[in-house]
């Protein structure tokens, strides 16, 4: 199995076209696309805890800085970390993707 994009790993289902997109919205992580083939990911999928307003446990994460907090505690960001070890792409640069 390859690497899983956070809306893979938590099924949550707010990817396009995913179970609870109609109803609760789509993530901005399943779309940004300024993020697409960072770590691996699809859109801001393995980049999820850069991209304010993301939804995670049920709940949008708004501003970066208090999404960040909670983000770096996540398992699938623990993973993320795990599995591209030294090619990693840190948040500076994840950011600076996304302010160009």
């Amino acid at each position: 199995m390859g690497k899983l994009n956070c809306w893979e790993y938590k099924k949550c289902g707010r990817e396009p076209g995913g179970a609870k997109a109609d109803k609760l919205g789509v993530c901005p992580a399943s779309t940004e696309k300024r993020t697409n083939g960072i770590n691996c990911g699809k859109n801001g999928g393995r980049a999820c805890w850069a991209i304010a307003g993301t939804v995670c446990g049920g709940k949008v994460r708004g501003s970066f800085a208090v999404e960040l907090a909670s983000c770096i505690e996540c398992e699938f960001h623990k993973l993320v970390m795990s599995e591209e070890a030294n090619k990693f792409v840190l948040i500076e640069d994840i950011l600076l993707k996304l302010k160009n």
